[in-house]
């Protein structure tokens, strides 16, 4: 899996897996939940995560949307 963006704005999130959910790109977003034991203050950043032979693709829908600022750095390590 690739993650492509982590934040904690709800929105943000949203937007982007409407994106993506609307290109049949299969993803996955960790931690969603954890806002039930922060006690929804958005201590813990969300993360969009995408299988590795998507991830190409996802980031370019996303760039396409202007989300190029809110990519993670490409690079594994």
């Amino acid at each position: 899996m690739t993650e492509l963006i982590r934040s904690n704005d709800i929105v943000l999130i949203g937007f982007a897996r409407s994106l993506l959910e609307g290109a049949q790109i299969p993803l996955f977003v960790a931690d969603e939940h954890m806002s039930a034991l922060e006690g929804s203050i958005g201590a813990f950043g969300r993360r969009l995560l995408v299988p590795d032979d998507h991830a190409a693709q996802a980031r370019r829908i996303l760039t396409d949307a202007g989300l190029a600022a809110e990519l993670r750095d490409d690079a594994r390590g």
